[in-house]
């Protein structure tokens, strides 16, 4: 496999994910429209998330596995998450936030250090 096939995936669903989060909180910052014209737009949104999203997972399918991909789908969310909510949001990371995010991060690592032992 060529080196484009480890990382596009990556970058795809780094971008998809930067749309997911504007798409489920983005909103937040306009609670005075109407909740029905959020949800389309919303939707409108993560149209463009599943052309990332999907096509990252065929072409990841090639040189990672399902729980490789999910993994990296849900490190990477958190990362675009907690820069969107400080440069976004105008919130604070904390400690606790933090020592969340590292125990996610060894629960990745282990996801791909493959089977302990074995």
């Amino acid at each position: 496999m060529n080196l484009g096939s480890y990382i596009a995936p990556i970058v795809m669903l780094a971008l998809s994910n930067v749309f997911m989060t504007f798409a489920w909180y983005g909103h937040l910052k306009f609670d005075h429209k109407p909740l029905w014209l959020l949800v389309t737009a919303s939707w409108g949104i993560a149209f463009f998330e599943y052309w990332l999203a999907v096509p990252a997972n065929r072409i990841g399918i090639q040189v990672y596995s399902p729980a490789e991909l999910k993994t990296m789908q849900e490190v990477i969310t958190l990362l675009v998450f907690a820069g969107f909510s400080v440069l976004y949001l105008g919130e604070k990371l904390t400690v606790n936030h933090l020592v969340g995010f590292a125990f996610i991060g060894l629960g990745a690592f282990f996801i791909f250090k493959g089977p302990l032992g074995g």
